[in-house]
């Protein structure tokens, strides 16, 4: 039976790559997981095995490297647009680059002298520890013309000791969960947004801004809404970024409801007052849904809260 060669790409996945720029005495961090994608004329390499197209993972790996030192790392949003220009310029076979990102934030560590006198952090200049908050993703794709970023963000923990409540469900033959009016709500927020900036004609974001804008929304929201469900909290936290950051068109949330549950504690004649939970780590409740701005089709892929 005859066969065609369908949809390829090829690439350099994970090259960890840590930029430390030193400003005098005082130096920053960048530390970056980058994986690269090339995909354009490459028909001869899967049907023949000719390489005469192909660019070596190797060489990509390498590029990463240099491009940290030559362009410097000012977001991971602009080091991606750098890589994917490049590939896509330089090399006539390679039609479309996507460059997928994750980075891992650092903040600096307070010292003593001898005499036990703290140091505030914005003098202490060379000591970091890793951030055990969020990690920050994105997904940079250009076909020669067109740009679509993909920021956003995974893991980040949060939690709503109250003003949360879950009732007036759907109940059947099989439902045993007690309704709750005042109960826990936590999540690992995972979240994907698509920004309307296309074209080198328009003006660029400020990325580092803007990532930082758009947690502080989602977190205020969350904060900020009285739940009667994950949905409505999810659905808050979307508009809020929809509604605060024009040049965010689309957000995608994945949401797992970390189940915290009342324990028992009457056998030991004591009396539980929303005092005590189980925290349960599986099975948990996945809430997934898109929030767009009005008139904008979706096009965030759904795995993408997942990179």
């Amino acid at each position: 039976m005859p066969t065609i060669l369908g949809q390829n790409q090829y690439g350099k996945a994970e090259n960890r790559v840590v930029k430390i720029t030193r400003d005098g005495d005082t130096h920053h961090i960048k530390d970056l997981n980058v994986s690269v994608a090339l995909s354009g004329d490459m028909d001869d390499v899967h049907y023949s095995g000719s390489n005469a197209n192909v660019l070596p993972t190797d060489t990509t790996k390498n590029t990463v490297f240099a491009f940290a030192k030559e362009h410097g790392i000012e977001s991971a949003e602009q080091f991606g647009i750098h890589l994917a220009r490049h590939f896509v310029s330089s090399q006539e076979p390679i039609h479309r680059a996507r460059i997928r990102i994750e980075e891992y934030s650092w903040e600096r560590i307070a010292s003593s002298d001898g005499n036990s006198r703290f140091i505030g952090a914005d003098e202490v200049n060379h000591s970091f520890a890793r951030k055990g908050q969020e990690l920050r993703t994105t997904q940079i794709t250009f076909d020669g013309e067109n740009w679509e970023i993909i920021s956003g963000l995974k893991d980040l923990t949060v939690m709503n000791s109250t003003n949360s409540e879950f009732w007036g469900y759907v109940k059947d033959k099989y439902t045993t969960l007690k309704e709750a009016y005042d109960r826990v709500l936590c999540t690992d927020v995972s979240a994907a947004w698509r920004y309307n900036w296309t074209s080198d004609d328009q003006r660029m974001p400020n990325w580092e801004k803007s990532y930082e804008q758009a947690k502080k929304h989602m977190l205020q929201a969350f904060v900020e809404t009285y739940s009667l469900s994950l949905q409505q909290t999810l659905y808050q936290m979307g508009s809020r970024v929809i509604n605060s950051r024009s040049e965010i068109d689309e957000i995608r949330f994945s949401l797992p409801n970390n189940h915290h549950f009342l324990v028992d504690l009457e056998p030991f004649g004591l009396k539980n007052d929303n005092e005590v939970y189980f925290a349960a780590d599986r099975p948990y409740g996945l809430i997934e849904a898109t929030v767009l701005r009005d008139g904008v089709e979706p096009r965030i892929p759904v795995d993408m809260t997942n990179l």
